[in-house]
């Protein structure tokens, strides 16, 4: 089955139904892409997928390694732990921790190392920590970190800021990385070097990617796979070209100039 398999996926706040009968799949090593209005549902879709919401009905389930998990209802952390990662429209650091710091965090939840260990500060206590000190300094090599790795995340230019969030994800060891508007309140150099970035990364990792975007240039440029949202629902999924010439995208979201361009 696919990597992420989604099936009737709905989410009513009340009487207003967020998510409405959503189904998709992402295969292994993908880069798709998320698009749509302000208000289409896409920021929900990922708080489905990532346990900040419980899903009033249908499914989501992710094969980790051949075991198939359902999210859907898990907590946060679990759904971390079952392999799928997310950074956030709004930059969520802890700010007044070091760059360091806030990879370590994120490297935790694969720790061997108990209790009593940490503790007692046994020998097992040392030897990890220092080891994941070592992994999270040659996380932050790559993106050109490593040098402030003592700096509070909160003095981090923005660019900067949206990169550490981008490696504490991958510091999880996700199968699949949600990226939730990298772009935004970047500027035109920073997301042109954001998009070879999250090719890279693709490659590097050997990751699979799904991101929410509104810059179409690099969704049209490094997405293989599009769908849009429009009042919570699935209006229209397929490759660059065919979103950029389907009439209820053009009227719904991009409008002429983008689907000639």
């Amino acid at each position: 089955m696919p990597l992420l398999s989604v099936d009737k996926l709905t989410k009513s706040f009340g009487g207003l139904t967020a998510v409405s009968n959503v189904t998709m799949n992402i295969e292994k090593g993908e880069l798709v892409g998320i698009i749509g209005p302000n208000g289409a549902g896409k920021t929900t879709l990922f708080n489905l997928f990532t346990g900040v919401y419980t899903p009033t009905s249908g499914s989501i389930k992710l094969d980790s390694d051949g075991e198939v998990k359902e999210l859907g209802g898990l907590k946060p952390y679990n759904v971390t732990k079952a392999g799928l990662a997310r950074t956030f429209q709004n930059i969520r650091l802890f700010k007044d921790l070091t760059v360091l710091d806030n990879v370590r965090i994120a490297m935790h939840q694969n720790i061997q190392y108990k209790l009593p260990s940490a503790f007692f500060r046994f020998n097992k206590f040392y030897n990890e920590e220092e080891s994941l000190r070592e992994e999270a300094i040659k996380l932050l090599d790559i993106f050109h970190l490593s040098h402030k790795k003592n700096e509070l995340a909160k003095n981090l230019p923005y660019g900067e800021q949206r990169h550490l969030e981008i490696a504490r994800a991958l510091a999880t060891k996700p199968a699949i990385l949600l990226l939730d508007e990298p772009a935004a309140g970047m500027n035109p150099n920073e997301t042109a070097n954001l998009t070879e970035t999250i090719e890279w990364i693709r490659q590097e990792f050997k990751l699979t990617i799904l991101l929410i975007e509104h810059d179409m240039s690099l969704v049209m440029k490094i997405c293989e796979r599009i769908y849009v949202l429009d009042y919570g629902m699935m209006i229209a999924s397929g490759k660059p070209a065919e979103i950029r010439a389907n009439k209820k995208v053009i009227e719904a979201y991009l409008g002429e100039d983008v689907s000639n361009a």
